[in-house]
């Protein structure tokens, strides 16, 4: 990868961050970011997105793949993501990637918020941590080695190839995805299971009516048990608002613990039974919906006509925020507390500005330069009330960082030097001391 890419890639960061309706915004005089204007001019950085591609047209071979011009990226992807060490806890869920664009694996689904656009099929740690990924494009061929269980399951299947064989993971889904013939051959692999299924896949199970649990009472539940070869399933279903029908290999309602629930007609809280199972499933079916939220929080939204790139830009956020979740795992197991984490927004800021400015040069810029008056104005507005210190890998680059001198003086940022030098970083932008006695330069870029 180039360091043009490279910064290219990061002002994608900073646009995501900043949330500008429009990208010519950024480079406008009225709403200019420096951040992005500084790092690129708008006519290169539009020539750098016209000119993406990730796939040789001519050396397309099947014809039946939909997302050709995409592979290689969502293979190498796929391999960085099933490297990354697992939870003992799984889950697989849906993902949207919002698009409104024409494109012939676009879908429609009514119950996301975001109802447009490409489905993926992730596999996620309880934590949030993607391990596998694939995009939803219709019938897929199952791989001879694996079960044809039906296209639901066989997604399952696919997502669950990374997943060490008897270790004692366990994998949790919803009734889109659960069957019985999904539940014995996780089993058969050494692979716990829970999921939310529909009555009608559960053959020969004769369960209590949605009326009968209701008149019993709100926590009401019912369980049956059935011993398929060496495989033990359970069936619980649980009425609360509604009924729930959960199917399980190694757990089952007991023990019964109870959670409270409001009252709307008496207008208190109620304790209410709740089923092993349901709490165990409810604590750890999140993981995607937590991947989704952090990635909606600072989503790429650039507009764009061609598909690709929009999932392009979504797997860089996908990227970012698996990053930050390693992050938080690491700093968990060294025991800093969360108040002492960097929060998402600061952890993209610094993976934008290493992308930007680390081991880069100073951008030099063609033509006439602006005028002085105008541009001291300029600055003057941009001006924040203290000067940022740039992010370690910037810092510590050894690239183009020029001592210059200027008129006025400013606090020296290394700690504890309190002189006010008039020399200064070009590159960095902060003052250092630079005397025989004192050499805050060589400090500051080397320790």
């Amino acid at each position: 990868i180039t360091q043009e890419l490279e910064q290219f890639l990061g002002t994608v960061v900073y646009m995501s961050l900043f949330g500008l309706p429009g990208t010519r915004m950024f480079w406008n005089k009225a709403c200019r970011v420096s951040q992005v204007a500084d790092t690129m001019t708008l006519n290169r950085w539009e020539a750098i997105k016209k000119a993406l591609h990730f796939n040789n047209n001519e050396e397309r071979q099947e014809e039946n793949d939909p997302i050709y011009k995409i592979r290689p990226l969502v293979t190498h992807l796929n391999s960085k993501l099933t490297s990354i060490p697992m939870s003992e806890n799984l889950a697989v869920d849906e993902q949207m990637v919002p698009f409104k664009g024409w494109s012939r694996i676009k879908q429609y689904l009514p119950s996301k918020p975001k109802k447009w656009g490409y489905k993926l099929l992730v596999l996620a740690g309880s934590d949030g941590v993607p391990h596998n990924f694939e995009i939803y494009t219709g019938r897929v061929v199952q791989p001879p080695e694996l079960a044809d269980i039906g296209a639901s399951g066989n997604v399952v299947l696919r997502l669950a190839q990374p997943i060490p064989k008897h270790e004692n993971y366990k994998l949790f889904f919803d009734n889109w995805f659960t069957s019985v013939p999904l539940v014995l051959t996780l089993a058969q692999q050494g692979i716990h299971s829970i999921g939310t299924v529909r009555c009608n896949r559960l053959p020969g199970v004769s369960l209590m009516s949605d009326a009968e649990l209701k008149r019993t009472g709100r926590g009401s539940f019912q369980q049956k048990m059935a011993m398929v070869g060496e495989t033990t399933l359970h069936v619980v279903k649980w009425y609360d608002n509604r009924s729930v029908t959960i199917l399980s290999d190694y757990t089952g309602a007991h023990p019964v613990t109870e959670v409270q629930r409001w009252d709307r007609k008496k207008k208190m809280l109620l304790k209410v039974p709740r089923p092993a199972v349901v709490k165990i499933y409810n604590k750890n079916m999140g993981g995607v919906d937590l991947l989704d939220s952090l990635i909606a929080l600072y989503r790429t939204k650039i507009r764009l006509k061609k598909w690709y790139r929009r999932l392009l830009f979504h797997f860089l956020d996908l990227i970012v925020v698996t990053a930050w979740l390693l992050y938080r795992r690491n700093c968990e197991g060294n025991g800093m507390t969360k108040k002492d984490q960097m929060k998402l927004y600061t952890f993209k800021s610094y993976i934008a500005e290493g992308l930007c400015r680390s081991g880069k040069s100073l951008v030099r810029r063609k033509g006439r330069p602006s005028s002085t008056i105008a541009g001291e104005y300029e600055e003057k507005r941009r001006r924040g009330p203290a000067t940022p210190i740039p992010v370690p890998d910037v810092r510590l680059d050894a690239t183009a960082h020029l001592m210059i001198m200027v008129e006025k003086k400013g606090r020296c940022k290394v700690p504890g030097c309190t002189g006010t030098p008039k020399a200064k970083c070009q590159k960095c932008g902060v003052h250092l001391c630079f005397t025989s006695s004192n050499n805050c330069f060589l400090r500051f870029h080397t320790e």
